[in-house]
């Protein structure tokens, strides 16, 4: 751990950044407000996803949902189709919760700090704290991989970031180069100059406008830092399912909201036929990582020949049949919809 000089002797460097962020910054849909909606949509998207990939998922969300009370007011099962193919679906059944929340605790309105923001559903201490000091101006800082990244290379400190004390920590690190006023676009630039320079491999320290500051650069070990020493754990899931169909309809069901998943539909799983015709076609095996997972995923398709029969099967275990059309309109974890997409696009 490190023992810095007094915070006067480093706010120059979050002037300078912000000098960079004027005339660098992205041009990205929800920079063109300050309306806290917005940016929580945009915050929420883009944890766990690029910004590539976030663009026009969240221009479809925020279309389909413009404010609060749409998405209040909306099918749960609406709001999940439109996160489809962003993963992480416990996401936009938090946004949603939280909407139903901002209507009825709220009257429609977001709270205006940090500390009042961290009562919503889902909203954790950097998705509060970006929307306090970008829509709010609440000089708090929106602390997250970037920050630790960006401060720990210029400080060249060793701070361990997987330290439960870590956010604390970087939080008042931060501090000391975050200048009084234009919190939200200090928040924004160090975003920015983390995601587009000063990058986990190969950061581009040439364009960077901190580099003449940068302690780790001057003593040629930008790459060792930020230091991480606990790894995480990765567990290895087997996952084993039934595509079992007839004609063009195949069975699903709901998942709860326990595990990884939540409220999407799957395939069946270990189903006896007594008593009924079926082809089993073949097993096919999927492999799929999740951020802390490796799914090993067996899929046995099986055809039920007869309607009767596959009827029964659908009643006796309040299963739901969708045709290919309808189970667009549903969603799906990737794997599972990858798989139906196989045998009837």
């Amino acid at each position: 751990m490190k023992t810095y000089k007094q915070k006067t002797d480093f706010l120059y460097i979050g002037v300078k950044l912000l000098k960079w962020y004027q005339t660098h910054k992205r041009d990205l849909p929800w920079r063109k407000s300050i309306n806290p909606y917005n940016i929580w949509i945009s915050e929420v998207v883009l944890q766990q996803t690029q910004v590539k990939q976030g663009m026009q998922h969240y221009l479809n969300f925020v279309e389909r949902f413009p404010d609060v009370d749409t998405l209040a007011n909306a099918d749960e099962e609406e709001v999940l189709l439109y996160w489809k193919g962003l993963g992480y679906y416990s996401r936009a059944l938090n946004l949603h919760k939280a909407a139903k929340q901002l209507v009825t605790d709220y009257n429609s309105e977001f709270p205006e700090t940090y500390a009042e923001l961290l009562k919503l559903k889902g909203v954790g201490k950097y998705t509060a704290a970006a929307i306090a000091s970008i829509s709010f101006h609440e000089k708090v800082a929106a602390v997250d991989g970037n920050f630790y990244r960006v401060l720990s290379r210029l400080f060249a400190d060793d701070f361990d970031i997987s330290n439960s004390r870590a956010f604390q920590y970087f939080s008042e690190l931060t501090e000391l180069i975050m200048p009084e006023t234009d919190a939200g676009c200090f928040n924004q630039a160090m975003m920015d100059l983390g995601s587009e320079v000063c990058k986990p491999k190969n950061p581009l320290c040439s364009d960077c406008p901190l580099q003449d500051d940068c302690r780790a650069f001057a003593i040629g070990k930008i790459n060792q830092f930020p230091v991480k020493l606990k790894k995480t754990k990765v567990e290895n899931l087997a996952l084993s399912y039934q595509f079992i169909y007839h004609d063009d309809q195949f069975l699903v069901k709901q998942r709860d909201t326990s595990d990884i998943w939540k409220k999407l539909f799957e395939y069946p799983k270990n189903l006896d036929f007594n008593d009924i015709d079926f082809i089993e076609e073949h097993e096919k095996v999927i492999q799929h990582k999740l951020t802390h997972r490796n799914l090993e995923i067996s899929i046995s398709k099986i055809l039920i020949p007869n309607k009767c029969d596959f009827d029964k099967i659908k009643t006796e275990n309040d299963f739901l049949s969708f045709s290919f059309t309808e189970a667009e309109q549903k969603s799906f974890p990737k794997p599972l919809h990858d798989y139906y997409i196989k045998y009837f696009s």
